[in-house]
Order: C-alpha cells, then sequence, then structure tokens
C-alpha cells in the first residue's frame, strides 16, 4: 500500500489515463477490474452518453472507477451533475483552473485529481485543495502544456514542492518506466498510450495498429498557437507543416483542423485526415492485449526490475 492506492482503494498504483475516443466503460472497467483505477474520458462524450458509460461501468465492476473531465468543457456544469447524480466518487480535472470545481466537487465527497505540466500549475492546484496531481511530461500523446518539460525532469521538481500525492505521466508504458518514475519522486503512475492499444479501448482498429507500427520519432507535437497537440505524421500532419510553411494566421490553423479531426482519426480509422494523437512511447509498444494483462505485465516488470535495482 502506498499514498496512492490509499487514496483511490485500489491494488495498484496504475491509473489508466482518460483519454478522448479511447477510454469508455470496457476500458475503464476492465482496469478497475485488474487492480488499477480506470477512467472513463469524458471530453469526447455528450453529457447523456457520460451518463450511459458510467452506469454501464458501474454494472461491469464492483472496483473504484473515476471520469476525467476537461475543463474547457462546454457542457461542463451537466457533465458535474450527471457524475454527482450517478455517484462517480473519483473525478480528474484538466485543461482549465482547479480551483472552479475543486471545492464544489470536495463539498459532494469526491475525490479530486488535477493534471498539470509545471511546477507552477502544481502548486496552484495543491492550492485549490486537490487530493493529488498528475505531472505530465511532454512525451505524453494528445493535448501537452507549453512548458515542453519532460517526464523525467518534471517529476522530481513537482516533488520537491508538493505534499499531496503525485502520479507521473507521459511516456509510461512498462513496468520499468513505472520504476523510474517513482524512483523520481512519483506515488503513481497514469498510462495513456500503452491503454489506448488494448482490446477494450474504444478507439479504431485502425488506430491501434498505427499506435504498434509506430516508430521512434514518428510523433511530434504541432499546432502550438492553438493547443499544442502530439500526433503521429501523417497526410493530415503533413497539411498542417505545409501550412505553416506559409506563415499561416491562427484562423488559417483552425480552418485547416476544421471539426472533429481527433474523432475522424481516433474513433473512425481515417489514417490518413484525422488526427491521430498519442505519445512517443508509441515506440514500445508492439502489440494489442486485453487490458488485463497489460497491466500485468506492467506489474510484473515492476517487479521484476525492482529486484534488479535492489541487488545492484
Amino acid at each position: 500500500m502506498n499514498r496512492i492506492t490509499q487514496l483511490f482503494n485500489i491494488q495498484y498504483p496504475v491509473i489508466q489515463a482518460g483519454m478522448i475516443w479511447a477510454s469508455g466503460y470496457k476500458l475503464a472497467s476492465a482496469v478497475s477490474n485488474a487492480g488499477g483505477l480506470g477512467i472513463i474520458g469524458a471530453g469526447s462524450m455528450y453529457p447523456e452518453v457520460l451518463r450511459e458509460h458510467i452506469q454501464k461501468c458501474k454494472k461491469a465492476t464492483d472496483k473504484p472507477f473515476a471520469v476525467n473531465v476537461p475543463m474547457l468543457y462546454p457542457n461542463i456544469e451537466e457533465i458535474m451533475n450527471i457524475i454527482v447524480e450517478e455517484g462517480v466518487n473519483i473525478v480528474f480535472t484538466s485543461a482549465g483552473n482547479p480551483k472552479t470545481w475543486t471545492v464544489w466537487l470536495k463539498e459532494k465527497g469526491i475525490t479530486v485529481v488535477h493534471v498539470v505540466s509545471s511546477v507552477k500549475f502544481a502548486l496552484k492546484a495543491q492550492e485549490a485543495g486537490v487530493d493529488a496531481v498528475v505531472a505530465e511530461g511532454f512525451e505524453a500523446g494528445g493535448h501537452n502544456g507549453r512548458e515542453e518539460t519532460t517526464t523525467f525532469t518534471l517529476i522530481p521538481m513537482v516533488k520537491e514542492q508538493l505534499t499531496v500525492p503525485l502520479i507521473a505521466a507521459g511516456g509510461i508504458a512498462t513496468g520499468r518506466g513505472m520504476l523510474a518514475a517513482m524512483i523520481l519522486g512519483a506515488d503513481g503512475v497514469q498510462v495513456g498510450s500503452r491503454f489506448a492499444a488494448s482490446v477494450e479501448s474504444s478507439s479504431h482498429d485502425n488506430f491501434k495498429q498505427a499506435i504498434v507500427d509506430a516508430q521512434d520519432g514518428d510523433t511530434h507535437v504541432t499546432l502550438k498557437e492553438l493547443a499544442p497537440v502530439r500526433l503521429i505524421k501523417n497526410k493530415f500532419f503533413h497539411d498542417v507543416v505545409a501550412l505553416y510553411a506559409k506563415a499561416p494566421t491562427v484562423d488559417d490553423l483552425k480552418a485547416l483542423l476544421g471539426r472533429a479531426r481527433a474523432k475522424k482519426g481516433m474513433f473512425e480509422g481515417d489514417l490518413e485526415e484525422g488526427e491521430l494523437e498519442i505519445g512517443q512511447i508509441a515506440g514500445l509498444i508492439h502489440d494489442i492485449k486485453p487490458a488485463a494483462e497489460i497491466l500485468n505485465d506492467i506489474i510484473t516488470d515492476f517487479e521484476r526490475v525492482k529486484q534488479e535495482a535492489v541487488s545492484l
């Protein structure tokens, strides 16, 4: 037991990230049943779709699970009310000011965790009263912080300043990576990309295979003028590069991005025109497995390399 397993009442300090178009109730319940903390990603769900996933998750597991809520979500009040009505006990917030909802959620008896990308925002989250912080390095897939700080440097810097439990994220897909993060000061880890390539992930099979096929250097962060996003280099990515060569305005970038690019790529499987958000660690992901097997692999690898480290 450590601070994270105690906080969430789970067996292992491994959290499955709340990813858009990848983390529905099937993935969340599978991870929770296997001893980690599964998270439903609300960012790609209409309010009533989220309610349906929460209800199905409660039927699929009797273990704790959470909901991730990007606070820039347009229906945020409706989303938060659904979470309370459905009795969700753990909420991960991201992409916004933690002061906005933390007190309201905690008054409802909900454990609150906020995702940050810098020491500055980790301290703001702690001051807002969160129960734990996820510090996510620049290796991570999807939308990233503007500071461009990598996990290896971010975790010890945040640990030096923080008193609440710390969860490391970004570039973690193995037990070896988990051990490294915890040696650097994390109490637990959040894993995204590895679970995106799971059987239970709600992403399209084409996208899952693209994760498996990705190699070192195949992901890149772009669209920093809008919101920095790490994605696989494909036709859409190269269209963005070509547009940058013309010194585009923010409106030009928005016009190219359009609507539902992430859905087109990750959920509908369009590998050319879609936005394929995944982390650099994709280069270490070589297969698509059930979530329980992935979690077991991480823990088994963690225990093995920990013993190896002790014997050095």
